[in-house]
């Protein structure tokens, strides 16, 4: 799938259209596994309401970025847990495919894939 847009995960993810292999989700929050995976293990985590980026956050409350970042705790840990390690890393600018906060929580390397 060649997605065009500007929102994968609104236009595509919470809208049904994909369905991604499933990590854990919550009222507010969604992690599943990256459909085209960059690591290993690539997770991606994303707020269930539009959320621009981590500088653009808009009328997203502090409880809610909170939540969030409490959330990526979670999946980075369970990672961590079963690998010894993991990443955390969110992009901003021309590094944001996808005009979406989100989350990449990830272990090993990109030759690895």
């Amino acid at each position: 799938m060649d997605y065009q847009g500007n929102d994968f995960y609104c236009e595509q993810v919470l809208s049904g259209k994909v369905k991604p292999r499933m990590v854990k989700e919550d009222k507010a929050c969604l992690a599943f596994y990256h459909t085209k995976p960059f690591w290993p293990v690539h997770i991606v985590v994303i707020p269930k309401l539009h959320v621009p980026s981590l500088t653009q956050l808009g009328s997203y409350s502090a409880s809610d970025l909170q939540h969030l970042i409490c959330f990526v705790a979670e999946v980075a840990a369970m990672v961590e847990n079963q690998y010894g390690a993991a990443r955390v890393l969110t992009n901003l600018g021309q590094y944001q495919d996808s005009k979406h906060l989100h989350f990449h929580i990830n272990f090993g390397s990109p030759d690895e894939v």
